[in-house]
């Protein structure tokens, strides 16, 4: 059997396994504000996560698949993105297994720069489409932050007016909480499938000689389906770190949380598409983190444990260059092998 074939069978199976650390990691970035605030059961979080990532994939995938495949680097060859999932795949399940919310856009996008640099150098890649994305990895937890602060100090206002109804309040919060949910959701499958098959575009279209939004579509729907058994499967460890481990959110703290990651990551997604042709694969996790560490700073600073912060932070940091070495290793060990 070639080479690039079999490179190709193990790449795909690994883009499954993505998907499923993808899931894993990431399905606490949607659920983690309406369970830690009581609204639901893990079991049916997980269920609503499920169903608004798949439509989001299907609906708006499209538009951060385009930037992996083809905005970064020119092309994306066989080896190149077996080596790009394969090393963000180490890295993804060693934070799942810590119980750390890593961020799997990062492990991606640094694997895919690792991979530009050792086949067509820093020249030979779109510096341009990458300061962007680098620039909204900084903002876009800033921006969760700041806004889910404010809407917890106005949704504080808002039951103050109405507390002489303590029950209807809690219904309505409780249900604009898990509409959040379904919106955090659709958003994150819209942002993030990509990071599972987005290498894979090109060689999909080459392959099936179909056209980009065909093929992107089709891996979306297989990406889809990793995300859910990696959801069930792994999600719950990191879950319960960002529902309770944080900070403890009450219902009006993980309402602002979950509507601030909504927004944020659906606006980061959806507005630079529309502008410039490209969606911006921001990191989901430090949208969600932000958001949640806004809505508890809102409510007291002391809240906020700044020991798991820390061990955050030091993972966040260590992806980027993890990643880009493992990367340019892996690639460098089967195209020299196999030449």
């Amino acid at each position: 059997m070639d080479v690039q074939l079999i490179l190709l069978i193990i790449g795909l199976i690994l883009a499954f396994v993505m998907a499923m650390n993808l899931g894993g990691n990431d399905a606490a970035n949607p659920t983690s504000a309406v369970i830690g605030a009581g609204a639901l059961s893990l079991r049916r979080a997980l269920l609503l996560f499920a169903a608004f990532t798949t439509i989001g994939a299907i609906l708006q995938g499209h538009m951060v698949m385009k930037t992996i495949g083809r905005g970064i680097v020119p092309s994306i060859d066989v080896t190149g993105a077996f080596a790009i999932i394969l090393a963000a795949n180490i890295w993804i399940f060693v934070a799942t297994m810590r119980g750390m919310a890593i961020s799997t856009t990062h492990s991606i996008i640094s694997a895919v720069i690792g991979y530009g640099i050792i086949k067509f150098t820093l020249s030979g890649m779109n510096i341009g489409v990458v300061g962007t994305i680098a620039l909204s990895w900084l903002t876009s937890p800033l921006c969760s932050l700041f806004l889910a602060f404010g809407l917890y100090r106005g949704i504080s206002l808002l039951i103050k007016r109405y507390e002489e109804s303590p029950d209807l309040m809690s219904k309505i919060f409780r249900a604009l909480l898990i509409g959040s949910l379904c919106f955090s959701a659709y958003s994150f499958g819209a942002n993030d499938v990509a990071n599972a098959t987005g290498v894979y575009v090109t060689i999909a279209m080459n392959l099936g000689q179909m056209p980009d939004y065909t093929a992107m579509l089709m891996l979306a729907m297989y990406s889809s389906a990793g995300i859910i058994v990696g959801g069930f499967i792994f999600g719950p460890r990191v879950i319960r770190t960002l529902a309770f481990r944080v900070t403890r959110l009450d219902l009006k703290t993980g309402l602002s949380a979950s509507l601030a990651n909504a927004l944020v990551v659906y606006l980061f997604t959806t507005v630079p598409y529309l502008v410039f042709g490209y969606g911006l694969p921001i990191s989901t996790s430090y949208a969600a983190v932000g958001a949640i560490l806004g809505a508890g700073a809102a409510k007291s600073v002391s809240s906020v444990s700044r020991g798991v912060t820390a061990r955050l932070v030091f993972y966040w940091i260590a992806t980027i260059p993890v990643n880009i070495i493992l990367s340019m290793a892996i690639y460098y060990i089967i195209f020299y092998v196999t030449a």
